[in-house]
């Protein structure tokens, strides 16, 4: 089973995800709990001075290697190894990790994006996390996101993140294709 946990960045998805797992495995499933963002394009690729929100809604994610790499074959066989590249947010090169599942009933996979169109049918469940953008963007400022300074990180967020994110909503509906909508908003 294929289960998405997405949401805009920094509504709580890894949260949610640790907790669903958690839940899951005090039930008796084996899970894959596989955080999308070291699947990330290098910086070179990802960010653009010229349509900034546009570029990185294209191309922040390596969602094709990702998907026929590990996430296909893992729903497939149900183990897997595999070495991959992978990255950090403000990493410059790739690295080499290792995923190592056996006998895996559930794949938790969480990330943003999970949702965009071409995407959607491989679920046999999603959740869309939602918050507003004004938590989603103290929360990153509390942790700090990318080292970036609180001011670095609003620049950022209204100039890439937000806006990126309003394409996805536009293109993808993504909370209307989700099989069930999580409230994780600070204000609710």
């Amino acid at each position: 089973m294929l289960v998405a946990i997405t949401g805009i960045d920094g509504c709580g998805k890894g949260y949610m995800a640790r907790h669903i797992a958690q839940a899951l495995e005090t039930q008796g499933f084996k899970i894959a709990t596989i955080n999308i963002d070291g699947w990330l394009n290098l910086p070179p690729v990802r960010f653009s001075q010229s349509h900034p929100a546009e570029h990185f809604y294209q191309y922040a994610f390596r969602f094709e290697q990702m998907f026929s790499q590990l996430v296909l074959p893992l729903r497939q066989a149900r183990s897997l190894q595999l070495e991959a590249d992978f990255t950090e947010e403000t990493a410059t090169n790739y690295r080499k990790h290792w995923y190592h599942f056996e006998a895996i009933d559930i794949i938790l996979l969480e990330g943003i994006y999970l949702l965009k169109c071409e995407w959607q049918t491989h679920y046999d469940l999603s959740f869309w996390i939602k918050c507003s953008f004004e938590t989603a963007l103290q929360r990153a400022i509390d942790r700090a996101q990318e080292g970036l300074s609180p001011e670095a990180t609003v620049a950022a967020y209204q100039r890439i993140y937000f806006p990126a994110q309003a394409i996805h909503f536009q293109r993808d509906t993504p909370h209307r294709a989700a099989t069930s909508i999580i409230n994780n908003d600070l204000d609710d």
